[in-house]
């Protein structure tokens, strides 16, 4: 059973415990890891593989920006040794539950605020400045992406020393497929006709990869309140479409929307409802289960629609370094 974030901060942590009785893990002397979104999670399995207990606590398929932790939770928390978030206010409820509940000498890695500083934040219409929330969607951008890697390996060799070696190489690996991915993107964004190099989508998720690429990211569908757009709001991106002549727009397998199928309709623009925002493609012990697997999905489906040639990301390697997504909890 799930409870509400305010139900389970107003729990004694005894009653949680009690709760939870039969979840965790033995005392094996690895490293117990706690992560958020599903690509961070499949970072650090990347890079710490079988040699640590690895929980991811956001499911996959789970609206990100509005999920609250089950009591479960707090019992894996007050286990965990380091807990890595987004950051950027993605998982308030979450980090709040750590920081309630962790040991004395666990740690928080806020990973969004040690890969960009405050003056490369971006907000928009998801994400408005008013509300003070930048656009969380990082590991979108593959330069970032591997920022996070490097994170998490220092993190991890500073945790347990005994394997800085094997993390390295991990970390190596992983770093070489993100550089292998940027390269071959770049190669197909250069295919894509300069007019299309422009993105409209349900869930603004690649705001910072559009800064990277050279792209343009038009509009977004969904407020920041994730309700339905107004009418008037409705009508700008319709006109938008119209003005810039976008062959397609791009909704979220998360998030179906109706209301962007509507506007294909309208404006005659091809309409994919299947990009993945944090939703790992597959299941876990897939080959393309894993972050790259993500943005391979995503940047193929974006640059074909777009009119461009994504061949050059098909030798993208994809699959888990050393099958990591076998050693999730």
């Amino acid at each position: 059973m799930r409870l509400s974030f305010r139900t389970l901060a107003s729990l004694p942590f005894a009653a949680i415990l009690a709760a939870c009785a039969g979840s965790g893990t033995g005392d094996d002397g690895r490293l117990r890891i706690v992560t958020t979104v599903s690509p961070i999670t499949s970072l650090v399995e990347d890079i710490a593989g079988e040699l640590a207990h690895i929980t991811g606590i956001v499911p996959e398929g789970t609206n990100s920006h509005e999920f609250e932790p089950a009591p479960s939770d707090a019992r894996v928390l007050a286990e965990a040794d380091v807990v890595f978030v987004n950051g950027l206010n993605l998982e308030v409820p979450s980090v709040q539950l750590a920081e309630a509940n962790l040991r004395d000498d666990a740690i928080i890695v806020r990973l969004g605020e040690q890969t960009i500083t405050e003056d490369e934040y971006i907000y928009d219409f998801s994400f408005p400045l008013e509300e003070g929330n930048p656009n969380p969607h990082l590991w979108t951008n593959p330069p970032y992406a591997k920022r996070f890697a490097e994170l998490i390996k220092d993190t991890l060799s500073r945790l347990d020393p005994a394997n800085v070696e094997a993390f390295q190489a991990n970390y190596e690996e992983l770093a070489g497929r993100l550089d292998s991915l940027d390269a071959a993107l770049r190669e197909a964004t250069a295919t894509v006709p300069e007019p299309n190099r422009k993105l409209l989508t349900y869930h603004d998720s690649f705001p910072y990869l559009a800064r990277s690429f050279g792209w343009t990211v038009i509009g977004a569908v969904q407020p920041s309140d994730f309700s339905e757009p107004s009418a008037r709001d409705l009508g700008a991106l319709i006109n938008q479409i119209r003005e810039h002549e976008l062959p397609a727009i791009f909704g979220s397998e998360v998030f179906p929307s109706e209301i962007l199928a509507q506007i294909a309709r309208e404006t005659g623009a091809r309409y994919l409802d299947d990009l993945r925002d944090d939703d790992l493609p597959g299941s876990p012990g897939d080959r393309d289960h894993s972050l790259l697997g993500l943005l391979v999905f995503d940047f193929r489906t974006i640059v074909g629609a777009l009119g461009g040639d994504p061949s050059a990301l098909d030798d993208v390697q994809v699959d888990p370094i050393g099958s990591g997504a076998s050693y999730r909890e």
